[in-house]
């Protein structure tokens, strides 16, 4: 086993909303973890989150203004080891760029809560539920991955 960090991306649709929320509260949740995030659409690369999921962040002591969008990758599939799609929509979009040599696991986001979507919240206007999910979730990523570490490392 390597001494590299493990590395998580979140995919959202346009990497404003979901995503960046996915990455700050996943680095909280996982401070030795590598965390980024991306979008499967291209019209918001550069540009910062939704202000509306920055304040709804910042309530919480997440800081979501630093972050940039930015298109995921095929690349992305090599570089991370696990990339977490917050919808159906996503997952397929995901599934359609993974090269078949990727060595990124594929899953939703909530998995490991049963599964199920994160809903948009650029269309809901919901950050808060978007928030309280995204937490749950990452709680979650983060005892499913120390059970795994502790049951069976991976070399990475």
């Amino acid at each position: 086993m390597t001494d590299a960090p493990f590395r998580i991306l979140a995919v959202c649709l346009g990497n404003i909303c979901r995503s960046p929320t996915a990455e700050a509260v996943l680095r909280a949740t996982l401070p030795g973890a590598e965390i980024d995030s991306a979008g499967t659409g291209n019209w918001h690369v550069g540009n910062p989150p939704h202000p509306p999921a920055i304040r709804a962040a910042a309530a919480r002591g997440y800081d979501l203004a630093p972050l940039r969008a930015r298109q995921v990758r095929a690349s992305d599939f090599h570089d991370f080891d696990l990339v977490l799609a917050m919808d159906d929509d996503n997952f397929a979009d995901l599934t359609a760029l993974r090269p078949p040599d990727a060595r990124a696991e594929l899953r939703l986001f909530l998995d490991p809560l049963g599964g199920g979507a994160v809903p948009d919240p650029y269309y809901t206007g919901d950050f808060d539920g978007v928030l309280d999910l995204i937490e749950a979730g990452a709680r979650a990523w983060a005892d499913q991955l120390h059970m795994d570490a502790a049951i069976s490392p991976k070399a990475r």
